[in-house]
């Protein structure tokens, strides 16, 4: 892979931070806003798997969605979260960076300072 992407939402100041500091490194990403142009199920995934995260951890709780689909009852299995979020891509939480050196939900933003290459 080469260089960096950002699942990105300019309305959110954690999303905005992070795309700061990865310029302020001298990088420019691709930027994928990710409401306009989601993720399909096979990306959704892998990103999942890359970040070593549960889809329940990459869920976005304070969505409107979340409570309207009920997503905080605990039996809901990884598959039907992984549904919601491709069906409802504001359920995905932000930002999601992804470089040669790692995947991660950048919260809080500094986290990406941990995976920008060197």
């Amino acid at each position: 892979m080469q260089g960096i992407t950002i699942w990105h939402n300019a309305r959110c100041s954690a999303s905005r931070r992070a795309l700061e500091l990865i310029r302020d490194a001298g990088f420019e990403p691709q930027i994928v806003d990710y409401l306009r142009d989601p993720p399909d199920r096979e990306m959704l995934n892998g990103v999942l798997a890359a970040a070593g995260l549960s889809p329940r951890a990459l869920l976005r709780d304070k969505e409107p969605a979340y409570a309207q689909l009920g997503l905080d009852d605990p039996a809901i299995d990884d598959a039907a979260l992984v549904e919601a979020m491709l069906r409802n891509p504001a359920l995905i939480n932000r930002p999601v960076v992804i470089t040669e050196r790692g995947t991660l939900l950048c919260r809080p933003p500094e986290r990406v300072l941990e995976i920008l290459p060197v």
